[in-house]
């Protein structure tokens, strides 16, 4: 029989672990993200001295750090992460459980990620199919599945089966969430890039700019997921020789980029490259305009 102590350590012990995952939390969604991975470690440290290797809790803290991986473009990291909860979840819960159906949609966002979009779609695809069968079709998590299965069907081309799911989605988040939130920014940023590909400049446009609103009113001005959107603005005004906007906004994404995530990461050195290509580009065209 355990002592009256033990358990007490066992308290403690839980209460200074979920005030590591609420900072960490914080720190992520803040842009701190070395800060946010020592409290994530910190906190699963917590979680293998504390609980049992299948307790639930500790595979919730595995995940969160595989999703910080997952932003820092860590990307072997995050999988190994991600696959040690799995195993955690699956000693203490059944298949279609929840917290196996969250795993499933982080490993197809991971995939995604990667841009290996036939790999992720059985994760994405299992990760809808339990919730949907556990919620409902019009749950919020429900939705985000879809989005997500949406986003690698769009990376193989299937875009007409891609924006059916994605117009779902923003349907769920709207009647739920309103139409200021995090997940319809998302949404309208990933719907902007499917008309941008079908040509519809103007749509595009009208979709790319309601999701920077909407993320720089929560995220602030110089968020990685504002960046995201900048980049996707610079390409639609780039493909449409609109180059004095694009060249602007360019420099805004990676300052922000490099700012936040540092300048080796991949969404960094891409912005990078796709700027100096247009920088290259428009003095090409000048050059071509001063010839007789």
């Amino acid at each position: 029989m355990r002592s009256p102590s033990h358990h007490l350590r066992r308290t403690v012990t839980r209460f200074i672990r979920r005030l590591n995952h609420r900072l960490a939390l914080w720190a992520q969604a803040q842009g701190d993200y070395g800060r946010a991975e020592r409290l994530f470690q910190r906190s699963i440290k917590l979680a293998e001295g504390s609980l049992t290797p299948r307790d639930i809790e500790l595979a919730a803290e595995l995940n969160n750090l595989g999703v910080l991986y997952k932003e820092l473009g860590r990307f072997d990291e995050a999988e190994s992460v991600y696959h040690r909860a799995i195993a955690v979840v699956r000693a203490s819960r059944s298949e279609d459980s929840i917290e196996v159906a969250t795993l499933y949609h982080n490993l197809g966002g991971l995939a995604h990620a990667r841009g290996r979009y036939a790999l992720g779609e059985p994760h994405a695809r299992r990760g809808l199919e339990i919730r949907e069968g556990l919620l409902g079709l019009d749950h919020p998590y429900v939705a985000a599945d879809a989005a997500a299965l949406a986003a690698i069907l769009d990376g193989q081309g299937k875009r007409e089966v891609a924006e059916v799911l994605f117009r779902r989605a923003l349907t769920v988040f709207e009647r739920i969430f309103g139409a200021n939130h995090y997940e319809v920014a998302v949404n309208l940023n990933i719907l902007g890039g499917l008309h941008q590909a079908k040509g519809e400049a103007a749509e595009a446009e009208r979709l790319y700019q309601r999701a920077l609103a909407i993320k720089e009113k929560l995220l602030g001005t110089n968020h990685p997921d504002v960046a995201m959107t900048l980049n996707n603005l610079t390409v639609l005004y780039k493909a449409h020789a609109r180059y004095a906007h694009a060249e602007l906004l360019y420099r805004r994404a990676l300052t922000i980029f490099e700012t936040t995530l540092g300048p080796s990461h991949p969404k960094a050195r891409a912005c990078g490259e796709n700027y100096h290509a247009l920088l290259r580009e428009m003095k090409s065209d000048h050059d071509l305009s001063r010839l007789p």
